[in-house]
């Protein structure tokens, strides 16, 4: 079965974006990694919210909504969208199971790009297998918290840590399953 990443930015303090929806304070001056990892994943999943912040960003940058980022199978998940960009799609309708029913076919793994709201479902039906988080080296004070609250406790093991000379901090956790 494929696995399910979470990989993201996220400031030492906690946070995913700031206070007005800003991520300028994302380290863009390398590749941290990113390269090695999307050889490890032939598809995203996003949430609404992401997507459309994705595509805006895409919009006015090439068409590429993550600098590098190789062709992939994009799943958009959101109740409200009625149509997506072509080649993407859309998933509107129970949304855990269509997650399970993905995970299950062949292909590499997948990449759990964005939105609160998704990665707190996928996350609470145990659906995320692993999380790669690069700590940026910044206290936002406030903004989007990478996690909601969660009913239990989730044990983490460490897979890998990469320090940069920049300070950012790659990890990369398995998540235990009970």
């Amino acid at each position: 079965m494929r696995k399910l990443i979470l990989g993201l930015a996220v400031t030492l303090d906690g946070y995913i974006e700031g206070p007005n929806g800003e991520y300028d304070w994302c380290f863009t001056d390398q590749d941290y990694g990113l390269n090695e990892f999307f050889t490890r994943v032939d598809a995203i999943f996003i949430g609404r919210k992401s997507y459309e912040m994705a595509q805006q960003y895409a919009d006015s940058n090439n068409g590429d909504l993550v600098p590098g980022m190789p062709a992939m199978t994009e799943y958009v998940f959101s109740k409200t969208l009625k149509s997506v960009k072509e080649g993407a799609i859309l998933i509107s309708d129970d949304s855990i199971s269509e997650a399970r029913r993905i995970k299950e076919q062949p292909g590499k793994d997948i990449w759990l790009f964005g939105g609160a709201s998704l990665t707190d479902a996928l996350m609470k039906d145990g659906l995320v297998d692993e999380l790669w988080m690069s700590v940026h080296p910044i206290l936002l004070g406030s903004g989007k918290p990478l996690f909601r609250s969660q009913e239990s406790r989730t044990k983490l093991t460490l897979l890998e840590s990469k320090i940069y000379k920049t300070g950012l901090v790659s990890l990369r956790y398995s998540i235990d399953k009970k």
